[in-house]
């Protein structure tokens, strides 16, 4: 009958049509919310200034983040994003890949935000919220492009071990540079990752 088929064509395309109009959104509101945290500090974002910016009501953001945690994992998971963009782009080499790496980590309030965010505690009902899977994919992300793009191998457990070590330098690195202890303590970002590179070298 042709009124069920058309009706059965229907149904996925309005369906199609609301999920990217949410996209959009949440889009939206993750724009807002970095102009808000340029503007006043990620650790000072809320969610009823980012409702304010985006021109939403503020119980309308509670449809995408449930609280302000939440709302700064999608952030740092978009920045993982962009991290790992600029680590395959950067060239070879653990010293060419770490220099790009630092200098986005040392514009990324975000991601220095979001570290509250990860508590450790135990996972509702067993299983991670939405907001902490996408995180831990885009983290498992960047460190597989940290791996390719700096030749530091990941085919066992210890050079894992490596790829982690490097990257937890790379943020610390970028925390210190920032907040201007690293120029305190007499070093500078380029020492330190030309250091980096000489002990993780193949």
């Amino acid at each position: 009958m042709p009124g069920m088929a058309e009706a059965a064509v229907r149904i996925p395309k309005e369906r199609r049509q609301r999920d990217v109009s949410r996209a959009a959104s949440r889009t939206a509101i993750l724009e807002a919310a970095r102009r808000v945290a340029a503007r006043d500090g990620a650790r000072d974002l809320s969610l009823r200034g980012v409702a304010a910016e985006a021109g939403f009501a503020p119980a309308a953001l509670y449809g995408y983040f449930r609280n302000k945690d939440e709302l700064l994992l999608a952030l740092a998971a978009d920045d993982l994003t962009s991290l790992a963009r600029v680590m395959r782009g950067s060239g070879a080499g653990l010293a060419e890949v770490g220099a790009a790496a630092l200098e986005l980590l040392r514009g990324a309030e975000t991601m220095a935000a979001a570290s509250a965010a990860l508590t450790g505690s135990p996972p509702e009902n067993g299983k991670l919220n939405e907001a902490e899977r996408l995180f831990n994919g885009r983290l498992i992300a960047a460190l597989r492009a940290l791996s390719d793009a700096s030749g530091l191998p990941s085919d066992s457990r210890q050079s894992q071990c490596d790829v982690v070590l490097v990257a937890a330098s790379l943020v610390g690195l970028a925390l210190l540079a920032r907040s201007g202890r690293l120029k305190a303590l007499g070093f500078t970002p380029e020492e330190m990752i030309a250091r980096l590179d000489g002990r993780f070298r193949g």
